[in-house]
C-alpha cells in the first residue's frame, strides 16, 4: 500500500521522492495539462464550482446543449445525454428499461448496470448463448447490458453474436464503453458506429467522462427518441447535473484530446513493440494498459521506484491485477526505462 498527497501523472509522490507511475485511468493525462487547467479555470469564473439545480429547471445554459451536441457528433450517436457520472449513466438506463424488458446483464458487467440483476457466474460466451437461446423463445422485450472493454484482464468484447438476435422482438443493447471512449474507435469516438445491430436491436452507448477525458461526469448516447425519454425521467430531473465548469472546459479541449491521444498511440506503439513476441502481456491496439499475471513484477519495479496498477479486484480476496497502464505524459524516456526493466524481470524470471 502506497500513500501520497498528490494527484498523479507521469510521477506520483511517495515518502517525499518522485516514483515513475504507470497506473490509473487518466489515459491522457488531463490532469496536468496547462491548457486544460487554465480552460477549466475560464469555466469556473464562468459558471462557478457547481451548479446544483436541475436540468429541468425554468433557468438554462446553452453550454450542456453544446457538450451534447458534441459528444453526439463525436461518438456518430443521434443524441447524447450528460450526467453527473458514468454510474448514474447506468443507473438511468437500468431504471428506465427494467420497467418494460427482461434485464440481462452480462457477467463483470460494471455494477452500476449490473447491481440488482440476475448474476451470472457462467463465462461471457455461455452468456451469450442463453440471450440468444432466449431471444428466440421469448415475447418479451430484452435489455442487454455489456462492456466494450474488459479493463482489468485487457479484452475487447467480441460482439459477433449480435448477428443472431435478429427478430421481431423489440431488443436493446447497452454497451458500457467508459475504457474505450477518448481512445478507440474512429479519432477515439469509442464503440457506437463500430457496431451494426439488427433492426430490432436499439444500441445504447453510456460511458464515464473521468477515465480518457479526466471529467467528473457521464452521457447517454443513442437515438433522438430515447434521449428525450431519460430527459423526462425523474431520476434525471431530480438528480444535479454535471458541473458546467468542465463541459465548458471540454469544449475548449477538442482539439487537445487529439491532440494527447496521437502521444498516446505513439507511445502504446513504442511499449508493444518492445514485447510483442513476448507473451508477457495481454494488450489490445490502440489501448494503453498491458496486463500480466506475472504478480512479482509489480515489486520488482517498486525497488526501482516505478508504480504499476496491482490490487486485488473486485475485493480484497480476489486474486491480484497487475497491470502497466501508460499515458500521453510518459516520455519516450519514461518508456524506455520501463522497457529496460521489464526486460529485465523477464531475463531473471526465466533463468531462476
Amino acid at each position: 500500500m502506497f500513500y501520497s498527497n498528490q494527484i498523479p501523472g507521469r510521477t506520483v509522490l511517495i515518502n517525499e521522492e518522485q516514483w515513475l507511475y504507470f497506473s490509473g485511468t487518466g489515459y491522457l493525462g488531463m490532469a496536468h495539462d496547462p491548457f486544460f487547467l487554465s480552460a477549466l479555470a475560464e469555466g469556473f469564473q464562468l459558471f462557478g464550482t457547481h451548479f446544483g439545480g436541475s436540468r429541468l429547471s425554468n433557468l438554462r445554459f446553452p453550454v450542456f446543449e453544446e457538450a451534447e451536441a458534441a459528444l453526439s457528433q463525436w461518438t456518430g450517436a443521434a443524441a447524447a445525454l450528460s450526467v453527473s457520472s458514468g454510474s448514474l449513466a447506468g443507473q438511468l438506463l437500468v431504471r428506465l428499461l427494467s420497467d418494460s424488458h427482461t434485464i440481462w446483464a452480462a457477467p463483470g458487467v460494471h455494477p452500476a448496470l449490473g447491481a440488482g440483476q440476475k448474476r451470472w457466474t457462467a463465462s461471457f460466451e455461455e452468456w451469450t448463448t442463453a440471450v440468444c437461446l432466449a431471444a428466440r423463445q421469448s415475447n418479451n422485450p430484452m435489455a442487454l447490458l455489456t462492456s466494450s472493454i474488459d479493463p482489468l484482464r485487457v479484452q475487447a468484447t467480441d460482439f459477433s453474436w449480435i448477428s443472431q438476435l435478429e427478430g421481431s422482438i423489440p431488443m436493446v443493447l447497452v454497451v458500457d464503453d467508459s475504457h474505450g471512449f477518448g481512445l478507440m474507435g474512429k479519432s477515439g469516438g469509442g464503440i457506437y458506429t463500430q457496431l451494426n445491430p439488427p433492426d430490432n436491436v436499439e444500441l445504447l452507448v453510456i460511458s464515464s467522462l473521468g477515465k480518457a477525458l479526466g471529467l467528473p461526469g457521464g452521457f447517454i448516447a443513442g437515438s433522438r427518441q430515447r434521449i428525450d425519454q431519460l430527459w423526462q425521467s425523474p431520476l434525471f430531473g431530480g438528480a444535479s447535473p454535471m458541473s458546467p465548469a468542465f463541459l465548458y472546459a471540454f469544449l475548449q479541449c477538442r482539439e487537445l484530446y487529439a491532440q494527447k491521444r496521437a502521444i498516446l498511440l505513439e507511445r502504446i506503439e513504442q511499449f508493444a513493440n518492445s514485447f510483442r513476441h513476448s507473451g508477457l502481456f495481454s494488450y489490445l491496439p490502440a489501448y494503453p494498459v498491458f496486463y500480466t499475471d506475472e504478480n512479482h513484477l509489480a515489486s520488482y519495479l517498486s525497488r526501482h521506484h516505478i508504480l504499476i496498477s496491482s490490487f486485488a479486484y473486485p475485493t480484497a480476496h480476489d486474486p491480484l491485477i497487475t497491470r502497466i497502464v501508460l499515458n500521453s505524459l510518459h516520455t519516450t524516456s519514461d518508456l524506455d526505462t520501463m522497457i529496460k526493466l521489464v526486460s529485465e524481470f523477464m531475463y531473471q524470471t526465466r533463468t531462476t
